[in-house]
């Protein structure tokens, strides 16, 4: 399910009205607890989470012009999907979050390599997710991604 949109506002008015407030609220808990440096943005038809090229300029590997990718939300046909490249790219992180989801969830993990999926706005674990947010700066976002790109 694509929405068109411009920015993260009108997004938001476009997804289904059972799940505006869940997401509003997954998104504000990533506003409110996203290191300095990353910025907000639509990225591939979702709101993204990136660095921007005045930060680092050499961009996404796969397309330079554009920023680096690091988060996105999105009100996907079935569940509301929150991407994070850190979980996919830092072991650690992956295994933390695993380890922390049933502490703050009583619903089963839905994830894959970087998609966490929840089926209902009133099954995402908020607090983790805020957590989680704060766990990557900027500069460890640029480093991981650099060291991993590169290794290709």
């Amino acid at each position: 399910m694509k929405i068109e949109a411009n920015n993260p506002e009108e997004y938001i008015q476009n997804i289904p009205k059972e799940r505006e407030s869940g997401f509003s609220k997954l998104r504000q808990i990533i506003l409110d607890n996203l290191p300095k440096g990353f910025e907000e943005t639509m990225s591939y038809g979702m709101i993204g989470y990136v660095v921007p090229l005045s930060i680092y300029p050499s961009g996404y590997h796969c397309d330079p012009k554009l920023p680096l990718p690091f988060m996105s939300i999105a009100s996907q046909k079935n569940f509301i999907a929150f991407y994070h490249s850190g979980i996919y790219a830092d072991p650690e992180i992956s295994k933390w979050f695993i380890e922390e989801f049933p502490k703050h969830s009583k619903y089963k993990l839905d994830m894959g390599k970087s998609c966490v999926r929840f089926k209902k706005p009133e099954h995402i674990p908020f607090e983790l997710i805020g957590e989680l947010v704060k766990k990557i700066s900027v500069e460890d976002w640029v480093e991981l991604y650099e060291s991993r790109v590169s290794n290709k």
